[in-house]
């Protein structure tokens, strides 16, 4: 069955792949990102591309207006738009944290707001949340990061039970380590935010262990293929994982207490 499915931070990563795969399934697939010079590869692939930047209601509200004058439907919505921030909570500008919430939590809720009007009326729709095992598992110096990746695990849970009398599905997709722009993002706020602070030694050793763990992360395509399972099955899984050690890390998170946990992470930073 062909959807019209609208993806969210469509310009780079993960993203991107979404929109190329499902537009090669014959889907109408929107590709939307703040960096449209960045979207134009995607026309080659049938991918309609938009502005939206997720911070500014009038670009979003417009985004989704514009698809629905085209299309007169959305059927998939796929909140995908995010990055990571990472530092310490003693160090962080609360500036930078408030800015971490306002794309990866705030922007996606606002998104999530102005598309269920259209799919309650169609009684129909899937709103696919791309969180992270960061939902689940916090790490030194990733506290703002996770604790916006914990507030959409949360939130997907409340809106899954609120919008089921209207026929529409919550998933939320846990990626774990793959290869996009996010980590050279996130490593870069990194060495920032620790660069001559009280937890330099401790950071520098953090840096190397994640480092070391890029040349292992699965392709894009792994999370790809789980998208389009969600999409096209009648009664999707609430949550699906993939990705470099997300479902080992999962079941530790799942059956380890706190503290073990914690001591399991700090093991993996090298002397």
């Amino acid at each position: 069955m062909k959807h019209v499915i609208l993806i969210t931070g469509a310009s780079s990563g993960m993203g991107k792949v979404f929109a190329r795969d499902l537009a090669k399934e014959g889907h109408i697939v929107y590709g939307a990102a703040r960096r449209t010079d960045l979207l134009k590869s995607l026309e080659k692939d049938g991918v309609k591309t938009i502005a939206l930047d997720v911070t500014d209601d009038a670009s979003m509200r417009s985004c989704v207006q514009t698809i629905l004058e085209q299309e007169g439907r959305i059927d998939v919505l796929v909140n995908n738009a995010g990055y990571g921030s990472y530092g310490t909570v003693e160090d962080v500008p609360m500036e930078e944290a408030k800015r971490q919430f306002e794309v990866n939590v705030f922007g996606l809720a606002r998104m999530t707001q102005l598309v269920l009007p259209a799919m309650r009326k169609q009684k129909s729709g899937k709103i696919i949340n791309i969180s992270s095992i960061g939902g689940k598992i916090a790490t030194p110096f990733g506290a703002w990061y996770h604790a916006s990746k914990f507030a959409v695990e949360g939130m997907s849970d409340s809106l899954r039970s609120e919008v089921k009398p209207f026929g529409i599905d919550v998933v939320v997709i846990e990626p774990g380590g793959v290869k996009s722009e996010w980590a050279e993002i996130a490593q870069e706020n990194f060495v920032k935010q620790t660069k001559n602070t009280a937890y330099g030694e401790m950071a520098k050793r953090f840096k190397k262990a994640f480092e070391t763990t890029l040349s292992k992360n699965a392709e894009p395509e792994v999370i790809s293929r789980l998208v389009s399972k969600a999409i096209a099955s009648s009664r999707p899984k609430t949550r699906y994982s993939g990705g470099y050690m997300a479902k080992p890390a999962l079941f530790l998170r799942r059956w380890t207490g706190d503290r073990t946990m914690d001591k399991i992470l700090l093991s993996q930073l090298p002397k």
